[in-house]
C-alpha cells in the first residue's frame, strides 16, 4: 500500500514537469540557480525540483509613458506625453540582465524624453515631431539593446502649451493671415494696374482701335 502511494506521489511529481508553451511565450530554464536554455513553442519538460521556469512574452508590446511637465531649450514650460512600442528580442537577457524589464524602459524613456524636449525649442517640438520620435526611439534602444529589447517605434501624442502661449501663438498666426491676406490683395492690385497701363499704351499706340 505504501509503495503504491508512494509510486503515485513519484509519478504525480514527475508528469508535473510536462509543460506547453504558446507560440509567442519562450520559457527560461534555470538548473539549480543557473540558467540552463529556452524552452518553447511547443511541449517541453521540465525536471521538477531541480528546474525552475520564468515565462517571457516575445510579442510587440507598449508603454504609454505618462504626461510629463519639461522645459523646452527656449524655455517654455509644456506638458507632453507619449506611447513607446517593443517586443523582447533575446528572452535570455531580458530576465538576467534587467530585474524588471517593463519598468526599466519605462522610467529610461520618461528620462529620454524630458532630455530630448529640452534640447528643441517649442516651435522644433510642434513642427518636428516624427524627427524628435526617431530620436527618441534611437536613444531608447541603444539603452535597452543589453536588455534583448529592441524598441520598435516611439511616438509623442500629446503637447500640452500653456495658454497664455496659446493666446499669444492664435495672435501671431491671425497676424501672419492678415499679412498674406494685403500681400496678395496688393499683388491684385498691381496686376490690374499694370494690365489697364498696357491697354492704355496698346490704344494709344493704335489710334485704330479706338475707332
Amino acid at each position: 500500500m505504501i509503495v503504491a502511494f508512494l509510486t503515485l506521489i513519484v509519478f504525480l511529481i514527475a508528469i508535473s514537469g510536462i509543460k506547453v508553451a504558446q507560440e509567442y511565450h519562450r520559457f527560461i530554464i534555470f538548473r539549480l540557480g543557473r540558467f540552463q536554455s529556452i524552452k518553447g513553442p511547443g511541449l517541453f519538460y521540465v525536471i521538477p525540483i531541480i528546474e525552475g521556469q520564468q515565462r517571457v512574452d516575445i510579442r510587440t508590446q507598449t508603454i504609454g509613458l505618462e504626461q510629463q511637465e519639461t522645459i523646452t531649450k527656449d524655455s517654455v514650460t509644456i506638458k507632453v506625453n507619449a506611447v513607446l512600442w517593443f517586443k523582447i528580442v533575446d528572452p535570455e537577457k531580458s530576465i538576467i540582465k534587467v530585474v524588471d524589464y517593463n519598468k526599466a524602459v519605462y522610467q529610461f524613456s520618461v528620462s529620454a524624453l524630458r532630455n530630448i524636449i529640452g534640447q528643441h525649442s517649442l516651435d522644433e517640438v510642434l513642427k518636428d515631431r516624427e524627427t524628435i520620435n526617431a530620436t527618441l526611439q534611437k536613444i531608447v534602444d541603444t539603452v535597452t539593446e543589453p536588455w534583448g529589447i529592441q524598441i520598435e517605434m516611439v511616438e509623442m501624442k500629446d503637447v500640452e502649451i500653456p495658454e497664455g502661449m496659446q493666446r499669444a501663438m492664435a495672435r501671431e498666426a491671425e497676424a501672419i493671415r492678415e499679412k498674406r491676406a494685403r500681400i496678395v490683395k496688393a499683388e491684385a492690385e498691381l496686376e490690374s494696374s499694370i494690365k489697364l497701363t498696357q491697354g492704355a499704351k496698346i490704344m494709344e499706340d493704335s489710334p485704330i482701335a479706338l475707332e
